[in-house]
C-alpha cells in the first residue's frame, strides 16, 4: 500500500462531519512536524484550524484544504460503511475520499518527498487546513487569513486541493470562481379573504411581473474566463396553507452567481432599481458568500501546466466553473490561487470514491509543482 493511500484511509476512518475535525489535523501535525513544519492552531468557536509552515522566507506557497466532510445521508444506501475506507475495483470508497481528504493526503506525501530531496529550498511551504468548509465557513479560512493579514504574512501562491478534475485526473485547473450573492426578499401585502380582493393586496400577484423581469434580466455577457452572470430563484413561500386566504407576505430567495464583469454593489443597485420600478413594498436581506476571483496567468499557473505535462504527458485546460471554495478568502490578499484535485464525479454522493492510481499521480503532480517553483 502506498504512503498516500495509507494516509487517506486513516483520514477517512475519522468521522469528521462538519465542523468536527475528529483528530485529522492532529494526525497531519504529528506527521509534518517530523520534517520541520511548525504547527499553529488557530481555532475559532467550534472550528479547528491548523497552519503548518516550514521556512520563513519568501515566496510563500500554501496548500489549502479542509478535513470536514458533509453528512453521509442514509448509511443503509452505502455499499460499505462510509467511514470504513473500502477498496473495490481500484477505487477507494468512503466519505471524504474525493472531497477533500484525498487532496490532503496527496499534499502531505508530496511535501514529504520534496523536503527529503530539497531540504534547503528557498522560500516557505505551508498547509492551511480547516474543519469549516462544508458548513457556513465563518470560523475557518476567513478567520485564519485575518490573522495572517494582521501580521502582514502574505501568501504568494495558493493551491486548493478541491476535487476539480472532470473526466480525467488533472484535465482541468480551476483558475477562478464566480462570486455568489444570496438574497432573501419579502414582498409585503395585505391579508384578506379571497372573495374580497378589493380590500386586500395579494403580494404574489404584485410580484409576478417583477419575477419575470428578474429572471429575464441580462446581467452581463460574461468574458473569456467566465460565463454570463446567472440569477436563479431557489425558494418561493407565501400563504397560510388555507385556500381562501390572500397572504400577507411573500418570501422569495434567490442567488446570483456573478462573474468579474459585475460587483456586489452594482448587482444590488440594479436589483433595487428593478423592484422599485414595479412599486413594490418590500424588504431585502443580502448575504455575500464570496466575490469572484481569477488568476489568469502567472508563475503558479505556468508551473502547474508544466507539472501536469511532465507527470501525465497531457495538456490541461484552465476553467472557472463550479461553486465556491475557500480560495475566495485567499485571492483578495493578492495571492495567485488555483484549484487542482481529484475527479469530482462522486463528491457529496452515496458511495463517494476516488481512484487509487490517481492518488499517486496527483501526489507526484503536487511535488512537481513545488519543484518547478522552488528547486
Amino acid at each position: 500500500m502506498s504512503e498516500t493511500l495509507a494516509l487517506l484511509k486513516e483520514l477517512v476512518s475519522r468521522e469528521s462531519i462538519t465542523p468536527d475535525d475528529a483528530g485529522c489535523q492532529a494526525l497531519l501535525s504529528e506527521r509534518l512536524e517530523k520534517i520541520g513544519f511548525k504547527a499553529e492552531h488557530l481555532d475559532f468557536a467550534d472550528t479547528k484550524n491548523i497552519y503548518l509552515k516550514r521556512g520563513e522566507n519568501k515566496p510563500l506557497f500554501v496548500f489549502l484544504g479542509h478535513t470536514d466532510v458533509v453528512p453521509t445521508g442514509d448509511v443503509a444506501r452505502w455499499d460499505s460503511p462510509p467511514f470504513e475506507p473500502t477498496i473495490r475495483d481500484g477505487q477507494l470508497y468512503g466519505r471524504g475520499t474525493a472531497d477533500m481528504k484525498g487532496g490532503i493526503a496527496c499534499f502531505v506525501t508530496a511535501v514529504e518527498r520534496f523536503v527529503a530531496k530539497h531540504p534547503e529550498y528557498q522560500g516557505a511551504i505551508a498547509m492551511m487546513i480547516t474543519s469549516d468548509e462544508e458548513g457556513p465557513a465563518t470560523n475557518g479560512v476567513v478567520k485564519v487569513i485575518e490573522v495572517l493579514e494582521q501580521r502582514n504574512e502574505k501568501i504568494d501562491w495558493c493551491l486548493v486541493g478541491e476535487p476539480s478534475s472532470d473526466k480525467q485526473l488533472a484535465d482541468i485547473i480551476r483558475v477562478g470562481r464566480r462570486g455568489s450573492l444570496c438574497a432573501k426578499l419579502t414582498i409585503k401585502g395585505i391579508q384578506g379573504h379571497v372573495a374580497y380582493p378589493d380590500i386586500a393586496d395579494n403580494p404574489i400577484h404584485r410580484f409576478a411581473p417583477a419575477l419575470k423581469a428578474l429572471t429575464d434580466e441580462v446581467w452581463d455577457k460574461g468574458n473569456p474566463f467566465f460565463p454570463p452572470t446567472s440569477l436563479q430563484i431557489s425558494n418561493i413561500n407565501g400563504g397560510t396553507g388555507a385556500e381562501n386566504i390572500i397572504p400577507a407576505d411573500l418570501e422569495v430567495m434567490f442567488n446570483l452567481r456573478f462573474c468579474t464583469e459585475l460587483t456586489e454593489a452594482v448587482i444590488k443597485q440594479r436589483v433595487h432599481a428593478l423592484l422599485d420600478s414595479f412599486n413594490l413594498d418590500y424588504t431585502i436581506i443580502w448575504r455575500l458568500s464570496g466575490n469572484p476571483f481569477l488568476t489568469p496567468g502567472g508563475d503558479l499557473v505556468t508551473a502547474t501546466h508544466t507539472a501536469i505535462q511532465k507527470v501525465t504527458g497531457r495538456e490541461t485546460l484552465d476553467d472557472t466553473g463550479g461553486g465556491t471554495s475557500d480560495g475566495r478568502f485567499i485571492a483578495p490578499t493578492g495571492a495567485e490561487v488555483i484549484e487542482l484535485g481529484p475527479i469530482n464525479e462522486s463528491i457529496h454522493k452515496i458511495n463517494e470514491n476516488t481512484n487509487i492510481n490517481d492518488l499517486e499521480i496527483l501526489s507526484n503532480i503536487y511535488e512537481q509543482i513545488l519543484v518547478e517553483l522552488f528547486a
